[in-house]
C-alpha cells in the first residue's frame, strides 16, 4: 500500500539503511512501505519496520507471542525486539513468507467462480485461528474506533459485542440512519440477536481476513497471515467466519455472490449456524461503518449501509423480501 498523501513522509532509507548497518545488519534492505511505516529485511528470517503511523503496545507484542506458541500451518507475526532511535520506534520481527492470496476487489476483478484454493485457504485459516485459544492479553484489546477494551466489564462475548454495538451506533448513527432505514429498531434487533446466541468456544480472532492479508505459496497453501489488530479479539470463531465471507469481495461485481457462497461454506464446513453469522455480519458493519468516512462518498461508509439494508437480522423487510 502506498503512502497517502497526509502521512508523515517515511524516513530516508540510506539513513536506517547504516542505522541497522551499525547493529550487525549490513544488507537490510527496504522491501515495503504503508501507512504504518517502512519495512526493511534484515536477513536470517527477520525484518525490521519503522513506524510513522501509531506503534504497537506491548499488549499487541503479547498477544503476537500468545498466537505464535501454537504451531499454526501459517505463520503469524512476532515481535522479537522494539528500539526506539530519536523519537522514531523500530519493531525486529519475524519475517512472514509468501504473497498475497489475491488483490483486494478495489483493484483487481475476481471471476464469478469461487476458485476452489482460494476456499480451501480460507477453511484452513479459520480453522487455525479457531484451534488458538483465547488469552487475557486479546481481551485487552481495543477494536479499532472504539475507546476501551472490547470485554472490560463482560464475561460473555456476545454481549461485549452489544455494548460495542451501542457505543458505535452513539457515535454516528445519525449519518448511517439516512442510509440504513428504520435505523434504531435495526440496532435493537441486533443486539437482541446477539444476546440470544448461545455460548461457545473462545478463541483468538483476527477480523480483517481480506485477500491480502493472508499470504499463499507458489502451490496456493496458506503459509501467513498478517495485519492484526483491526479487530482482532478473543471470541467466538463463528464471527470471524462471517467477517471473513463478508469482506473477502466488498466491491465486485459479484460481491454479493461471493458473501452469500462463502457464508454458506463456512456453515456447512465449519458447523457455525447460519442465524449466528448473519448476526455477526451485522455487527461488523454497525461498528466499522465511520472508521474511514461518514457518507456515501466513502466506499466503507457504503458498503456497511448496503450490508445492513440486506441483513435479515438488522433491517426485518429483507428477511421478508428473502
Amino acid at each position: 500500500m502506498e503512502i497517502p498523501p497526509n502521512a508523515e513522509a517515511p524516513p530516508a532509507p540510506g539513513l536506517w539503511a547504516a542505522y541497522f548497518a551499525d547493529r550487525g545488519h549490513p544488507g537490510a534492505r527496504r522491501i515495503g512501505a504503508g501507512v504504518e511505516g517502512v519495512v526493511y529485511r534484515l536477513g536470517d528470517g527477520r525484518v525490521a519496520k519503522v513506524w510513522t503511523g501509531r506503534p504497537p503496545t506491548e499488549l499487541t507484542r503479547e498477544v503476537y507471542a500468545d498466537i505464535a506458541q501454537h504451531r499454526l500451518s501459517f505463520a503469524t507475526p512476532e515481535i522479537f525486539e522494539v528500539q526506539e532511535h530519536e523519537g522514531v520506534v523500530v519493531t525486529y520481527e519475524r519475517e512472514l513468507p509468501g504473497v498475497p492470496m489475491r488483490g483486494d476487489s478495489t483493484h483487481e476483478d475476481y471471476e464469478r467462480a469461487l476458485p476452489v484454493h482460494h476456499r480451501n485457504t480460507l477453511l484452513a485459516v479459520l480453522r487455525g485461528l479457531a484451534s488458538v485459544p483465547g488469552t487475557a492479553a486479546m481481551r485487552q484489546l481495543t477494536v479499532q474506533g472504539d475507546d476501551r477494551p472490547l470485554w472490560q466489564g463482560h464475561n460473555r462475548f456476545q454481549d461485549a459485542l452489544g455494548a460495542l454495538v451501542v457505543r458505535a451506533a452513539a457515535r454516528h448513527g445519525a449519518a448511517l440512519a439516512v442510509h440504513a432505514p428504520d435505523f434504531d429498531a435495526g440496532v435493537e434487533r441486533t443486539v437482541n440477536a446477539l444476546g440470544s446466541l448461545p455460548d461457545g468456544p473462545v478463541t483468538a480472532i483476527h477480523g480483517d481476513l481480506v485477500p491480502p492479508n493472508i499470504h499463499t505459496d507458489a502451490a496456493g497453501r496458506p503459509v501467513a497471515v498478517l495485519d492484526f489488530d483491526f479487530y482482532t479479539t478473543a471470541g467466538d470463531p463463528a464471527f470471524d467466519a462471517a467477517v471473513t465471507a463478508a469482506v473477502w469481495d466488498m466491491y465486485g461485481t459479484y460481491a454479493q455472490e461471493h458473501s452469500a457462497e462463502l457464508t454458506r461454506l463456512f456453515a456447512r464446513e465449519l458447523g457455525y449456524a447460519p442465524a449466528a453469522l448473519t448476526v455477526y455480519q451485522a455487527v461488523y458493519a454497525l461498528t466499522t461503518y465511520d472508521l474511514f468516512g461518514l457518507d456515501d462518498s466513502d466506499g466503507h461508509f457504503r458498503w456497511c449501509a448496503e450490508q445492513l439494508c440486506r441483513n435479515t437480522v438488522f433491517n426485518a423487510k429483507a428477511d421478508q423480501q428473502s
